[in-house]
């Protein structure tokens, strides 16, 4: 079974080098949306009761439910540092001043986005670069646990760095979902069982389908973010750096790719398939493919254990927290006014002794 698939997917590959044209009229039709970032016209509605603002250095601002302060201070403790980093990327200032709201759960993230711009029903996160915004939901909504806030604000940030980077020109969204992956630093293991399963099934689909509403969610960030990947290989690292300052100047993307890396889509997309498919066929060949999902499978419940018991414990001591803040609130509330404490205080005479000597008195210490 293994090697029809592999037969299938040289076949297919072989097959869209050779006859590349009727692929590409359809890429035109059902070419997929630029990430949600870019999006015009849109206002914010007002912060709920209840809500706080503070600032991160002279560029962010941060909204988010009174008792989440140690939530947002761990958050938010890279930011600087980060931004800096996203800064030598780019190679260019960015981020001038960004917002970034904290919503509970993913209702309260809905009514913190934009009403006509409202977020993926999947979505941890949203990233709005045309009002300079972000907003994550402290639980995910598919499996109800508790968001990694910095890895989630550091995905987001990106996608707004991009934006400030080419100057709001177009960009794929295969293209602005990898680049927030890789250069977020996440490394999900689920994400690679998804694209080693699409590509020994014969499933992996081109880039500009990639985010189709047939296709999977799930596979569709993980091509992105191999692919992305591959574009940034260590000696490809110039080329990046004029594939950013090529659509910042206003050349359609597909052009500053194919200028900045001496070739086209199609090709580099080619090369990519080739580099995956070794990838992924040679290590069944050396274990045997029985022993490769035994492995696989059992990586995977380790993997899955040790998440949900983090989570937990993660929920656990944000309830803590919560009480906490809660506790110290209603302390508060029931302290008697100033003037009442100091009406309740007893002042009292103390008569000091004193002794007479040669008609002189003297006070004893």
């Amino acid at each position: 079974m293994k090697r029809a698939y592999n037969l299938l997917a040289w076949l297919a590959l072989v097959l869209a080098f050779l006859f590349p044209a009727a692929a590409r009229a359809d890429e035109q039709a059902d070419a997929p949306p630029d990430a949600p970032l870019m999006i015009t016209g849109i206002e914010l509605s007002p912060l709920p009761s209840g809500f706080v603002t503070t600032h991160v250095g002279d560029w962010l601002t941060v909204a988010y439910p009174k008792g989440m302060e140690s939530r947002v201070s761990e958050m938010t403790s890279i930011a600087d540092e980060y931004k800096t980093e996203l800064e030598g990327r780019f190679a260019q200032r960015i981020l001038s001043h960004i917002e970034l709201r904290l919503a509970r759960d993913a209702e309260e993230m809905a009514e913190l986005s934009p009403k006509n711009a409202p977020p993926f029903d999947y979505a941890t996160a949203m990233a709005y670069g045309s009002l300079h915004l972000m907003v994550i939901s402290n639980v995910e909504p598919r499996t109800k646990e508790g968001t990694n806030l910095e890895q989630t604000f550091r995905h987001e940030l990106v996608h707004l760095a991009l934006e400030d980077a080419v100057g709001s020109h177009r960009v794929p969204r295969w293209f602005n979902e990898g680049l927030a992956v890789n250069f977020s630093g996440e490394n999900s293991l689920d994400r690679q069982t998804s694209l080693m399963n699409a590509e020994l099934s014969g499933k992996v689909v081109p880039l500009s389908e990639a985010f189709n509403s047939t296709n999977s969610v799930d596979v569709a960030y993980a091509e992105s973010a191999d692919f992305v990947r591959f574009l940034l290989r260590d000696e490809d690292r110039g080329r990046f750096a004029s594939l950013i300052s090529r659509t910042r100047d206003g050349q359609a993307f597909e052009g500053s790719l194919g200028d900045a890396y001496s070739s086209d889509m199609r090709r580099l997309e080619y090369q990519w398939r080739l580099d995956l498919s070794h990838r992924f066929s040679v290590i069944p060949a050396i274990t045997g493919g029985s022993a490769l999902w035994v492995i696989a499978a059992g990586v995977l419940v380790i993997a899955w254990i040790k998440r949900k018991r983090k989570a937990k414990q993660t929920l656990i001591r944000w309830e803590a927290e919560e009480a906490a803040a809660e506790a110290r609130a209603r302390a508060i509330a029931t302290m008697p006014a100033a003037e009442e404490i100091s009406s309740s205080v007893v002042v009292r005479t103390v008569e000091v002794p004193r002794v007479e000597v040669d008609g002189d008195w003297h006070t004893l210490h």
